[in-house]
């Protein structure tokens, strides 16, 4: 795996409308969008900070991932984003590399990435994302 740089950072969240401002304050920067990812039953919020992102993560949902995170660890860093190039190839060479996956074939993302994540069993007890902007090339 060759990422090119940290894409965000999720954060786990139990409501956005407490979060945005806290982070804006914390980080001296705007929110720049929310948007709703409903198939993973979530609500997100983006900050920028230089080439790197924090994505704040609310779940729309009781049985959402972000909700059983929140219930099992508290609110904080649930995943690290890595920004690839070939995300299926990249799946591809960490299945070879025995890397357990959590998606086998690339998915929709918030901000029109391709996504997909590794298991953290595989990876140090760290929720791992791969991000692909296929609209860039």
């Amino acid at each position: 795996m060759k990422p090119t740089h940290i894409e965000h950072l999720g954060i786990a969240v139990k409501s956005l409308d407490t979060a945005i401002p806290l982070w804006e304050k914390l980080l001296g920067t705007k929110c720049y969008n929310i948007e709703e990812v409903a198939e993973q039953k979530v609500r997100t919020a983006f900050l920028k900070i230089g080439q790197t992102k924090i994505e704040l993560l609310e779940s729309t949902a009781e049985d959402g991932p972000i909700a059983k995170f929140i219930e099992k660890k508290g609110e904080g860093i649930q995943h690290v984003a890595f920004a690839v190039e070939g995300i299926e190839d990249t799946l591809a060479e960490c299945e070879a590399a025995g890397i357990r996956l959590i998606d086998q074939t690339p998915r929709k993302g918030a901000e029109g990435l391709t996504i997909a994540f590794l298991h953290p069993k595989s990876t140090g007890g760290v929720l791992t994302e791969l991000c692909e902007d296929k609209n860039k090339k």
